[in-house]
């Protein structure tokens, strides 16, 4: 039997966030920049250069690569830094500020939890917690890591390779405050999505420039 294709760990925060988000971008290989995709990128470019460092004790490594063979993820982590007795502490850096709504900062936490998994794979070491570290704030907020978060990671692996198989796109979320700041909102179509599916719009509305989606 093929091995399956390695699944990059952000496909798992995709689809934590919006199921249709992580097919236009993982089954469709589409992406838009806006606004807020930019400002993500100008934090992660102060922290994507491979290198390492030592402060206070800890060895800091940046852009450092993961992976996870049981589950076949891949990815990178923005900093990992080591104990003194080599236990890895992975810090994920965001833009925006660490005061986000639950269920969405609960993405963020997905994906770090992710990395602590593949940690722990690769160094056999336990990896109990982990941060987030906001931008705008320059705070960061700790994740405990525990069975119940490892679970969804695994569960959420399992669901975009479903997805990715059958070839199909997921309807767009009933949830619009992910679609606001979503770079991916004129692809999607959400409203005229709904209303097709409600009965109040038909398949031309998709395609009349006259009308609002």
């Amino acid at each position: 039997m093929d091995e399956p294709e390695p699944l990059p760990i952000s496909a798992l925060q995709h689809w934590a966030y919006c199921p249709r988000q992580c097919g236009l971008i993982h089954l469709e290989q589409a992406f838009d920049d806006n606004l807020h995709t930019l400002r993500g990128n100008a934090v992660h470019s102060q922290v994507d250069r491979p290198g390492f460092e030592v402060r206070r004790g800890l060895r800091v490594e940046r852009a450092l690569p993961l992976f996870s063979d049981r589950l076949g993820l891949v990815g990178k982590a923005d900093t990992v830094e080591f104990e003194p007795d080599g236990r890895p502490y992975p810090v994920e850096y965001k833009h925006g500020s660490r005061h986000k709504a639950a269920d969405i900062a609960a993405c963020d936490d997905l994906q770090l939890a992710a990395q602590a998994l593949c940690l722990k794979e690769m160094t056999g070491r336990a990896v109990p917690e982990g941060a987030l570290f906001y931008a705008s704030s320059k705070r960061r907020r700790v994740v405990a890591i525990g069975a119940e978060l490892l679970q969804r990671v695994a569960d959420a692996a399992d669901e975009v390779r479903v997805m990715l198989a059958a070839g199909r796109l997921p309807p767009p979320t009933t949830d619009t405050r992910r679609c606001r700041g979503c770079s991916l909102r004129d692809r999607c179509q959400p409203e005229a999505l709904a209303r097709m599916a409600s009965g109040a719009g038909g398949a031309d509305d998709l395609f009349d420039p006259g009308k609002e989606p």
